[in-house]
């Protein structure tokens, strides 16, 4: 089954390994050092330098078109042979922002509001970056119904890291 798996930083060599993806989307601080799993090969491995913020400050990097642009066209350029992995920091915000758009982008035949409720199910502490969700809706062009989809489900529980899920895209 193709899937996009999203993880924390520190599962991901062990969910590539587990799930036998070949690709992986890191959104994660520029700085942050990611060893790229070695099952996966550099032109497969997408690093975007974002930082986790909704509105612009000073010394980061607020996540923009360009960002979400470039995940969105590697998301539709991945062959779907082997699942991807998303991946930020903690695995709540920006990879499960992601994950839900590149979803979108994917499978433009489902509701966003469904989709959304089905990263909750397996996600009870995604919180996905509004920021990147607001931008990827603007991008895919889908009338805010993206953003209400995701603030339909709320907040997520408090937790220092999100557990491993999947969103299995021939659900």
């Amino acid at each position: 089954m193709t899937a996009i798996y999203v993880c924390p930083l520190s599962r991901l060599a062990e969910t590539v390994s587990r799930s036998g993806a070949r690709h992986v989307v890191t959104l994660i601080d520029k700085d942050t050092p990611v060893p790229r799993p070695t099952d996966v090969l550099a032109p497969d491995h997408l690093f975007i330098g974002v930082n986790d913020i909704c509105e612009p400050m000073d010394g980061m990097i607020c996540p923009g078109n360009e960002h979400v642009e470039e995940f969105l066209d590697f998301a539709r350029r991945w062959d779907r042979q082997a699942p991807v992995v998303v991946h930020c920091f903690a695995g709540i915000s920006r990879s499960t922002a992601a994950a839900y758009s590149a979803f979108c982008a994917l499978r433009p035949d489902l509701d966003e509001a469904e989709i959304a409720t089905r990263l909750r199910g397996r996600s009870p502490e995604a919180t996905p970056n509004a920021r990147i969700v607001a931008v990827a809706d603007a991008i895919l062009k889908r009338d805010g119904r993206m953003v209400r989809g995701i603030e339909a489900i709320g907040r997520g529980v408090d937790a220092m890291e999100g557990s491993i899920f999947a969103l299995r895209l021939d659900e």
